[in-house]
Formats: C-alpha cells, structure tokens, sequence
C-alpha cells in the first residue's frame, strides 16, 4: 500500500461511513460516559463510606476506653462517672450511639475531645493545614517530575536517559521515605545548613519560611510517587507509541508533538492515573510520618496523640476526615479515567 491509497479525511461532498462507529456528536457521548462513570464510582462510594464510618465508630465504641477515668481521676465516684457518661452520650444503647454519631458527622459536627472539650472538627482544621500542605506538595512534585521523566523515557526509548531513568525507579520504590528524609536533614540541615530540620509556620505569616520548612519532608514523600508514575506512564506510551494509528499519524503528516501529547499521552496514561490513585493514601500515612520527624504539628501526631491518651472522638473524627479525602480523590482518579477510556477503545 502507498502512502496515497491511505485515507487522509472526510471528503465535504462524499463523507465516509463507516459500519459500526456510531454517529453521534462526541461531546454528548463523552458527556454520557462521563456521567455513568460518576454514577457507577458513587454506587461503589456510599457503601464504602458506610461500611468505614461503621468499622470507625465500632473500634471507639468496643475499646472500652471511657472519659471518666481521665475527666474525673481515679476518686471518681459512681455519680460523677454517671454524668460524665451522660454528657457525652455514653449512658445510650451502641446502635443509638452510632445513630446520632452518624447524624452529626453528616451535617459535619463530629463530636467534642473528650479531655479538651473543643470541637473535634475545629482541632482537625488547625491541623489538616499542615497535613494538606506536605501531601499537596508532594503531589504536585510527583505529577511535574513523574511525568517529566516519563514523557522523556518514552519518547527516547533506548537511550541511556531511558535506562537512567528505569535504574532511578527501581532504586527509589525500595527506599521508605524516611531513610530518604534523614538523608536529606543530613545533606541540607547538617552539612550544608540551608533548611531547618523540624517546626512549621503558616503559609500565610511566612511563604517563604514555611515553603523552607515543608519542602523537605515534601520531596522525601514525593519520590516514591515519581518513580512510580514516571515508569507506569513510560511504559504506556511506549506501548501506545508503536500501534497502528500513530504509524497512520505519522503517514498523514501530524506532527510528532500532537502524536504524542494529543492522542499518544491520552490512550496511554491510564495506568499511571490508576497508579496515583492508589498512591494518595499513601500520602496521607507518609505524612503522618513526615510530620513525627519534622516536629511538625499536624493532622497525623494529632491522630497519634489522641490514640495514646484515648480521646475516641478526635480519632474517630481524623480516620472519617482521611476516609472522605481517599474517596473523594478515588472519585476524581476515576472520572477521569472514564474520560480517557473510550478514546483507547475507539480502536477497538
């Protein structure tokens, strides 16, 4: 076959059928397969959501843990006991309990600290900024690196880069982000001294002190999610790069930079998308770390610290808060991925 007998186009007075491809305009089909994505993942969701609430307020409910022993101390008496029960609802059945539980967590009131006695989804927001602002850079450093690299593996294929970069993926996915963490505090704390090793400070009191102190446990949680995304997302479009619709591309004169960003990356980063689906609750528990090395007041040693002492409603309230962001971003990964698929299946 010459390059003259392949079909560059539809011709305006003759447009070509073809047996089986449906005619409908796209952006309603993609619209409609977007939607049965979003129903289908929230089908998946709720009962998800339902069944960890459930489990979470269950491990409060049977630890047998109860605020009268630290409110009160140990000359409590049965009264005094009594009282403290009844005030935090505790005196009720457990299926009641769970009921206003549930009732209150939906409308986003998720209890008092038992010790405290402030709202535990006050504690939580004071907290989750520092959780969100370490994960969030790691995120974004991972998606700018990981795809970098694995755009650049892809596209030189082969090459010593390529390789560089597979021997860097395969080093890094064997090294937990703390060993990476104390290098780094040694590199840039101890021998260099750039970087403060441990604190926090608001973003909006100090930018530049507070990008200073984050970046660091930052780029020690991002390097796993670089590895993973830059070797998943290589090896999609290298598989994507050799079909037969971007050898007819290429015959049609498309330039090589929409082959590979338009129809190329589109077909091909499925992978790496579901990879960094399952790579965000890995950020929220390499945060907790990050943030016990780092002494860093986050969200994860708030968690931490309420389960030592046993105050039930703040970690309850911090497992309902991670739950709801895992979803939420399971959801997102997913819609997403429903947007992609039907371009890799119109070549089917």
């Amino acid at each position: 076959m010459t390059v003259s007998t392949v079909k560059t186009g539809r011709s305006a007075a003759t447009p070509a059928r073809t047996e089986g491809v449906s005619t409908l305009p796209v952006w309603p089909a993609r619209l409609c397969a977007t939607l049965r994505v979003v129903v289908g993942t929230v089908l998946i969701v709720v009962p998800v959501f339902l069944f960890s609430t459930l489990i979470t307020f269950l491990l409060g409910a049977t630890s047998g843990l109860n605020p009268a022993a630290g409110i009160a101390g140990d000359s409590a008496t049965p009264e005094t006991i009594a009282r403290i029960n009844a005030e935090f609802g505790l005196d009720k059945p457990i299926w009641q309990q769970y009921l206003d539980w549930m009732g209150s967590m939906l409308t986003g009131d998720l209890g008092v600290s038992w010790f405290s006695k402030i709202p535990v989804s006050e504690l939580i927001g004071q907290r989750l900024a520092v959780s969100a602002s370490i994960a969030g850079l790691a995120l974004v450093i991972g998606l700018v690196f990981g795809i970098g690299l694995g755009l650049l593996a892809a596209v030189y294929r082969g090459s010593i880069f390529d390789r560089a970069v597979t021997a860097y993926t395969s080093v890094v996915s064997t090294l937990p982000p703390f060993v990476i963490s104390i290098g780094l505090i040694l590199v840039f704390s101890v021998w260099l001294g750039w970087l403060p090793s441990a604190g926090y400070v608001p973003l909006e009191e100090d930018p530049g002190r507070w990008l200073m102190l984050i970046i660091m446990p930052a780029v020690a949680l991002s390097m796993d999610v670089i590895a993973d995304i830059a070797r998943q997302l290589r090896t999609g479009l290298v598989a994507e790069l050799e079909q037969d619709y971007v050898v007819g591309a290429v015959v049609r004169g498309i330039s090589p930079r929409r082959i590979l960003f338009v129809h190329a990356l589109r077909n091909g980063a499925g992978p790496a998308l579901a990879i960094l689906g399952m790579k965000i609750p890995t950020l929220i528990g390499g945060a907790v770390v990050m943030e016990t090395m780092f002494s860093m007041p986050g969200f994860g040693r708030l968690a931490a610290d309420s389960a030592l002492r046993g105050d039930v409603p703040i970690v309850q309230g911090a497992l309902v808060v991670a739950i709801v962001f895992v979803l939420v971003c399971n959801l997102v990964v997913n819609v997403v991925l429903g947007t992609l698929q039907p371009a890799a299946k119109r070549r089917e």
